[in-house]
């Protein structure tokens, strides 16, 4: 039986995943692909951390060169994350001669298009399974089961820390900080959560999920970013009384000559499948024009679903060495009738505002003044009792029709400037589609 070899590098909690998967289900995926998928070396900085799998002495190294310089290895794995060292890594292994797995979308949203012009000039592979979603299939069912397909939308939840986060905040009606700390306690979200609940790792992951379907692979600055950390408990109750759930939503809409890529909050109505999207857990909703409106729903972290991607795209190539071919990341067709990407001030959208005023009259004629001057008109307004007996404060709530984000932004500039305001609104935009 002709030996595939593997070399890993990062022996983290990924890592070891793919280890176990690969050592316990050895018959099981020889008999798959009539290869023996042999694990030649493992590269990581920490040999001492315990781990669930077992790995005998001579397999593991600090030195990353024992991988990449190795002859006989045949595919790269990385999973270390982040750009440096992780770029400079997987360029040498193309270099090399060999293919490539990675996990990284941070690294391939920001060099992508670099790594993947290195590798077809050389006629090696990157596949890049775990990048998105963790186990959910979502990079080859866009790449091969709807190749014949052309896509007008993706509205994604792909970030398990802030889905979790917004799930506990609407399930125990507790407030953000204390939802975060739960996180972290179940080890859902990192020391240092930024990444996930200011919205960059999904604005990584909606790059990767544009490039697949529009053939853009966007820039970070490409693509408008706004986080959770500014959703209250007040805007979840509020949302779920008219029949919404707030999501943090990666969207990618094309709509006639240009492309919206953003990353926001989000007013979904609780009909709509994402709503009903709890926990860790990952949903992908696509649109294309012969296969209609998908679904993709798994868990979005976790070490062996995340393992389970990477061992699909490790068995993928190993598939392409034994027949001897070679399919380029860089096939994706460019959808060229895309002219320009659309910046946030031009979307439109209606929205939900949040206003946190002095209680007395006249206010609310105040602020829908504001408004009607921007050409903005008001669905529904709601007022709530004061939040605390002792002070003045109290929140109003509205929904406004479609209105272009440029006029929305500058007439809650001028409303957050009036005394009777004493918070910054918060403005969430609503997605029906």
């Amino acid at each position: 039986m002709e030996k595939i070899n593997i070399g890993l590098i990062g022996f983290g909690n990924v890592g070891s995943g793919v280890v176990k998967i690969l050592r316990e289900r050895k018959s099981f995926l020889s008999e798959k692909t009539s290869l023996e998928l042999n694990i030649k070396k493992i590269c990581d900085k920490d040999l001492t951390s315990k781990r669930n799998v077992h790995i005998e002495k001579d397999l593991v190294t600090r030195d990353v060169r024992d991988v990449t310089n190795d002859p006989k290895i045949d595919i790269v794995v990385e999973l270390i994350g982040g750009i440096h060292p992780a770029k400079e890594i997987i360029i040498e292994a193309l270099k090399k001669g060999k293919n490539v797995v990675t996990a990284n979308k941070a690294l391939l949203a920001e060099h992508g298009r670099e790594l993947f012009t290195l590798a077809r000039d050389r006629s090696r592979s990157i596949y890049f399974e775990a990048s998105v979603g963790a186990g959910i299939p979502i990079i080859k069912s866009l790449r091969e089961g709807l190749v014949a397909n052309k896509f007008s939308s993706i509205f994604g939840i792909v970030n398990g820390t802030s889905n979790f986060v917004l799930s506990e905040m609407s399930a125990r009606n507790c407030s953000f900080n204390d939802a975060l700390l739960e996180a972290k306690k179940r080890g859902f979200a990192e020391k240092d959560p930024t990444l996930d609940i200011e919205g960059i790792d999904s604005a990584h992951k909606l790059s990767i999920l544009s490039y697949l379907c529009f053939g853009k692979l966007a820039n970070r600055e490409d693509i408008f970013i706004e986080g959770i950390s500014r959703v209250s408990i007040v805007d979840i109750n509020y949302a779920k009384e008219m029949g919404f759930e707030i999501k943090l939503l990666a969207i990618a809409k094309k709509e006639s000559d240009e492309l919206e890529l953003r990353v926001h909050p989000t007013l979904i109505p609780e009909s709509h499948l994402l709503a009903s999207v709890n926990g860790i857990f990952n949903a992908i909703y696509v649109s294309s024009d012969l296969a209609g409106n998908l679904l993709f729903y798994g868990p979005g972290a976790g070490q062996l679903c995340a393992a389970s991607a990477v061992v699909s795209d490790i068995v993928d190539l190993t598939h392409d060495i034994k027949a001897g071919l070679f399919r380029s990341t860089l096939n994706v067709v460019v959808d060229h009738s895309i002219k320009k990407l659309r910046k946030i001030d031009e979307i439109e959208s209606r929205y939900y505002i949040r206003f946190m005023a002095v209680d007395k009259p006249g206010v609310l004629a105040k602020i829908s003044g504001v408004l009607a001057k921007s050409g903005i008109s008001i669905a529904t307004v709601t007022q709530k009792e004061r939040i605390k007996a002792q002070t003045q404060i109290v929140p109003i709530m509205m929904i406004v029709h479609d209105a272009k984000e440029k006029s929305l932004k500058q007439a809650l500039d001028t409303i957050d400037r009036f005394d009777i305001i004493k918070e910054k609104s918060v403005a969430i935009r609503i997605e029906e589609a």
